[in-house]
């Protein structure tokens, strides 16, 4: 059987690297627990280097986690600009950011996976329109 896929989001990485995240003691005990790289897309990382350096933080631990192969950047977006755009027009009341449209597709093709996410909308996204995304929250 293949291992679950985790697909990592904006939220864990930016807890995980900031100490005065409110979510950063969850993101670290799911960090010590997962042994495998964790999957995520390019929009997922320039919101994380973004927020980290808003707040002042360094980004080069983002960085040594992708060169240490911890942290793999596995989507391009301009293969899937058509399911993009569907994800994003369909849940544009939210509205969804492209990082999270690109992980809900990264769910479509994954098969087995997990979103390693803080954000609330992942209850609510589908992939293949219906399906529920089996979640790795703190909530």
């Amino acid at each position: 059987m293949a291992a679950v896929r985790i697909l990592c989001d904006t939220g864990p990485l930016v807890a995980f690297f900031n100490r005065h995240d409110q979510y950063h003691a969850w993101a670290a005990e799911q960090f010590n627990r997962i042994f495998q790289p964790l999957l995520t897309c390019e929009s997922v990382l320039s919101e994380v280097l973004f927020l980290l350096q808003d707040d002042g933080l360094s980004t080069n631990p983002v960085f040594e986690s992708i060169e240490r192969g911890k942290l793999l950047v596995q989507f391009s977006a301009e293969e899937h600009w058509p399911d993009l755009r569907r994800l994003v027009r369909k849940y544009e009341d939210l509205p969804m950011s492209l990082a999270d449209a690109c992980l809900v597709r990264m769910a479509e093709l994954a098969g087995s996976c997990q979103v390693f996410t803080t954000d609330r909308h992942f209850r609510i996204y589908r992939r293949h329109g219906r399906h529920l995304i089996p979640l790795l929250a703190p909530f």
